[in-house]
This record gives structure tokens, sequence and C-alpha cells, in this order.
């Protein structure tokens, strides 16, 4: 009865098991010494603060070089680690297992000479992380350790009071994108976010966004100067409120909904007394009444119990026989419906296009590059994917393109939507030389920079060269990641950029989608918030966070199911809208609340091939 018995297992003993796990795992360290021979002169760049954390974005990029789940699976049959929660300290990982191993094997008297790991990883590689993030996004807000980034509205500049609400709110990092209004409105928005800041004992923090190089379509023509204004009808097609609007300057103090319509006779308004009724043809010719109710001197609220289509010129008759002309209208924005299969051109040439009903379609590229770097057969995507086309030619100055999906009614092609070529290696620098010319406003402005479109380290260092220049080596950076070939160079641009003191990344993941595709999009912002998880560096998880929210009011169950997976990165980023105070709440109380709950992963380690530059 007291007779020991050894327990074999499939596949030999425990102890056999042991010692084919020891010889993998040591294979692994192999790769990983190796990896950092050859990236030695990349890590002796880097800034002293961040070496540590350099090696150990080599040491996982190593690792992640190979196809580890197969071993994962082993160790956790043997109650080992399984390496899933490797990414703050991978060496200290590595050696923790190897030492278990070696007593299981009975190896405890082979010397493995196994490399050291550096200090400010493993356990203190959280604490490094931690260190990084309050350096460059400032503290957290109570109870959350997870920063809130709001891109600023135009109206912040001349509104100090939603600035102030924003921050009350619990807006950590106000973010200015340069790709929209101008230095005196940047200056002015910051202003109020310093004061904003000051008045409520926040440390905020301003982040810039160069715009980058912009991929976009051209104009069309304009419009016809046509307003259309039609009344209130119930599902029976009755009218059940007429139509209003402002003929001349409104007054909001009297009606704010209304809109209006310029009066080329300021003086004929005036003599105008509620309860008369004008006459007009308008621009289809049908004959309309409109209704005085209002009458403030520059102005007359009217009312119309049917549609009007007002246009440029167009007279308006008094009862006393006087007209006045209306003024001039905008013009209004054409667009062109396509569908699967038809032919839509991309020119080089940006003079505005006409509106035809039928295809095929012609329309500008703002980016010339594109018409020496695309090759038939590649895939385009316009607005945000809406578009999807495929190249059937290409040309100095045309770029000819089948519609492969367009939605089953057709979509709208307008000017100014985004153009994505996912397999297109375009040769251009992601700093503008407008982004060149922002820069020194930036540099004196702001604690942060992003830069838009980084593709490359050579983007990289273009950015920090130019911010030496300026003399602002005390300027944070951030990476946006919106394409495919940022993502695969992400590990050579953090060991670039960690030259510097204090960079980040953000996940643009709107564009980043569309590049990568929808399917993909999930694994692709994994792999970079546990990438940089290695190297310490604080993610910003941005595009779409509570966007029904922010515009409309209502947030939709998914989009609070996202926020709440935001958590995992340093900082979630919201966009603006009419209802951003009420979403920087809601994304305050869904990130408090998570704290508790997760921090990072555990997950699975398959072979990925997009960071394979580093390792063999």
């Amino acid at each position: 009865m007291g007779a020991s018995r050894r327990t074999t297992e499939p596949g030999g003993s425990r102890r056999e098991r042991a010692g084919a796990l020891l010889d993998r795992v040591l294979a692994l360290v192999d790769v990983v010494v190796r990896a950092r021979e050859r990236a030695a002169p990349d890590l002796e760049r880097v800034n002293p603060r961040h070496r540590a954390s350099a090696l150990n974005l080599v040491d996982y990029v190593a690792v992640r070089s190979q196809d580890v789940r197969e071993l994962q699976a082993e160790l956790r049959a043997l109650g080992l680690s399984s390496l899933g929660r490797m990414e703050a300290g991978v060496l200290e990982h590595l050696r923790a297992v190897v030492t278990t191993l070696q007593v299981l094997a009975g190896r405890t008297d082979e010397d493995l000479s196994l490399p050291e790991a550096p200090d400010g990883t493993g356990d203190e590689g959280h604490d490094v992380l931690v260190r990084n993030t309050e350096a460059l996004l400032g503290p957290g807000g109570p109870g959350r350790s997870t920063r809130i980034m709001v891109t600023l509205p135009s109206e912040a500049a001349g509104d100090p009071a939603l600035v102030r609400d924003m921050v009350a709110a619990g807006m950590d990092v106000a973010r200015v994108n340069c790709a929209h209004d101008g230095p005196a409105q940047w200056a002015a928005m910051i202003d109020h976010v310093r004061s904003a800041g000051r008045e409520l004992g926040r440390d905020v923090r301003v982040a810039m966004d160069l715009a980058g190089p912009k991929l976009r379509t051209g104009p069309f023509e304009p419009g016809p100067q046509v307003e259309r204004i039609k009344p209130v009808r119930d599902a029976s097609g009755r009218v059940v409120a007429p139509a209003r609007l402002w003929l001349g300057d409104p007054d909001p103090a009297v009606d704010d909904d209304a809109p209006a319509v310029p009066l080329a006779d300021p003086a004929w308004a005036a003599a105008r007394v509620p309860g008369e009724r004008l006459r007009l043809k308008d621009a289809r010719g049908s004959g309309r009444t409109l209704r005085v109710l209002e009458a403030t001197g520059p102005g007359l609220l009217v009312e119309c119990a049917k549609t009007v289509y007002f246009a440029t010129g167009l007279a308006v008759t008094a009862p006393d026989g006087t007209r006045a002309r209306l003024g001039e209208l905008p013009a209004v924005e054409q667009s062109v419906r396509v569908r699967t299969g038809d032919t839509v051109v991309l020119t080089r040439d940006l003079t505005p296009a006409p509106a035809p009903a039928e295809g095929p379609y012609r329309i500008g590229c703002s980016l010339p590059e594109v018409f020496a770097d695309a090759r038939p057969g590649q895939p385009v995507w316009i607005d945000d994917g809406r578009i999807r086309c495929r190249i059937r030619t290409v040309d100095p100055d045309e770029i000819e393109l089948e519609v492969l999906q367009a939605g089953p009614g057709g979509a709208k092609l307008k000017a100014e939507k985004g153009i994505n070529l996912p397999q297109t290696q375009l040769r251009l620098e992601a700093l503008t030389d407008e982004d060149r010319a922002h820069l020194p406003f930036v540099a004196e402005h702001a604690d942060v920079v992003s830069m838009s479109f980084a593709r490359s380290r050579h983007d990289v260092a273009a950015l920090l060269e130019e911010l030496g220049a300026i003399g602002r080596h005390d300027l944070d950076v951030t990476l946006k990641i919106e394409t495919v070939g940022g993502f695969e160079a992400l590990p050579l641009m953090l060991l670039e950029a960690m030259r510097w003191e204090d960079v980040g990344v953000m996940i643009a993941r709107g564009d980043l989608a569309v590049e990568a595709g929808f399917e993909r999009m999930a694994e692709v912002q994994e792999e970079i918030l546990w990438l940089c998880e290695a190297g310490h560096v604080p993610v910003v998880w941005a595009t779409q966070v509570l966007e029904s929210l922010a515009k409309k009011g209502l947030p939709s169950r998914a989009e609070v199911t996202d926020a709440a997976m935001g958590q995992r990165a340093e900082c979630v980023m919201l966009n603006k809208g009419p209802f951003v105070v009420d979403a920087i709440e809601a994304l305050d109380d869904i990130l408090v609340r998570m704290e508790g709950h997760a921090r990072k992963k555990s997950d699975l380690l398959r072979r990925l091939e997009a960071w394979s530059p580093l390792v063999d």
C-alpha cells in the first residue's frame, strides 16, 4: 500500500515532457538573443530612459515572429505560465518558465547562461507604463487611470463655457485638429482649455494633430442656388405644420429654428406688417403665397402651407404691388449616385467636375503621387469604404475604376471624401509643407504633437528632426496608426520615436478599418495594444467611441461595449458633437466602473507576419 507509483502520461513522463519543453523554450530564447543582436544599432540610439522598454519591445517582436500556440498549450498542461501575459517583461517570463522546467526535467545542474532581463520590465514594466502615461497625457480622472481625450469643435474657439463644461465633465486631454480652422481659432481654444484647467484645478493637456497628406476626392461644379422649404406632413400627407422661414435677417429671439433666405432690399422688408400675404413664383414656376407672421424690421418671419423652392433673384410681391428680390443663396452641394458596375475616373485635374445623371463619372484626386504609384488591379476605397472599387487602368493623368460595391441602392459620390488605397505603396512624405508651417505654432502652444499618416521610421525621423530644429525637444510625440503600412512598420517607428523624451500611439480605427478591412480590424487593434504594452508606450483608442451619444444624444449598446473595451488602452478619444459633454460624462462613468474589472489581457500568441523585419 505504501509503494510509490510514477504516473505516466501521453507523450512520455512529466519529466520527459518538461525536458522537451525546456529545449523548445531555450530555442525561443535563442530567437530573442539573435533579434537583440540585430537591433543593437537601434537600441544604442534610444533615449536611455527608454532603453529597457526598447529592449523588451525587441524581445516581444522576436517571440511573436514564432507560432507558440502549441507550446503555450503544453506549458499550461504542466501547470506553468503560458506566456499569455508576458508583454511587459518578455525575458523575465521566459526565465521563470526555464527555471521551473529545469526543476521538473531534473536539469538544474545545467548552466544555461540566459541573458538578463532588463530592469524596468516584468512587474516593474507596468509601473514604467504608468509613468510614461502620466508624462504624456497627464494625471487621470478620479477613480480611473484611463484618460479621456476630446476633439474640440470649432465652436470652442468662441465659447469658453463649453470648454469649461468639457473639462468639468472629465476631459483630460483636449485635441485640436490642424486640418480645420486656423491659428487664431486654435489659440482661442487652447486659451480656454488652460483657463478652465486653472479654474477647476485640473492639469488638462493639449494635443495638436498635424493634418498630414490629404487624399480626397476633388470638387463638383456648384449646383443651383436653390433653397427648398417644406411643411410638416402626417403619415397621410396632410399638412400638420406649415413651413416657416425668415425673409431677410433672422431674429433668434423670435424663432431660432426657422431657416433664412436673404433679401436684396431690407427697406422693403421694413415696410411689411404681420398678416400681409406675399406672392411669388418659385424656382419651378409654381405660384406660392407667404403669410407674414412677424415683422422685425430687417427680417420677416413667414409661413407657407406648400413646398417652396427659393432661388437667387426671385421676386416677392407685397399687397401694395412693391417688389423685392431674393439675395444670393448658397449653391446646392452636388453629388452623383454610383452603383456596382459603374465606372469612376479619378483625374489629376482638380477643376470642379460636372455631376451627370449617368456614368462614367469623373472627379479629381487631391494627391498627384497617386497617379505614379497606383497599379491596375489594386483596390480603391472611397468615403470610408462606402464605395469599393478596383483599378482598371492608370495613366499619368487619370485612373479608371470599376465600382465593385456601393450598397443595394447605390452610394453618393461626393466632393472632399477620403480615398484609401490599401495595397498601393504611395511614395509621399507624412510630414507635408503645410505641417511644417504649422509646427512652430504647435511647438509654442501644445503639449503633444500627433503625426498623421505615419508609415515608416523615416517619417518619424523627419518629425523629430523638425522639432529639434525648432528647439522643442520636450514636445511629446504621438504616432497615428491609420494605414496597414503604418501598422506593419510600428516596431521600427517606435524604436525611432524612443530617441525622444515621451511618445505615444493613437489607433485611428476609422481609417485603419478601411485600410485593413473591417473583418481584420479587431485583430489589428489588439496587436497594436500588445506591442505598445511591450514597449511601455501609452495608447489612445480613437474613432467613433460613443459616436451616437455625442452626435444624437443616445448611444447604441454596441458603442457602450466598445467604450468599455477601450479601458485597456491608456486613453480613449471622443469626437465632437452637440452632446459631447454628455458623452464625456458617460465615458467617465464607464471607465470608472471598468477600472476594477480588467487590466490589459491574456491571449494566445500565433505567429505574426506583419513585424518580421526585426527577425529572421
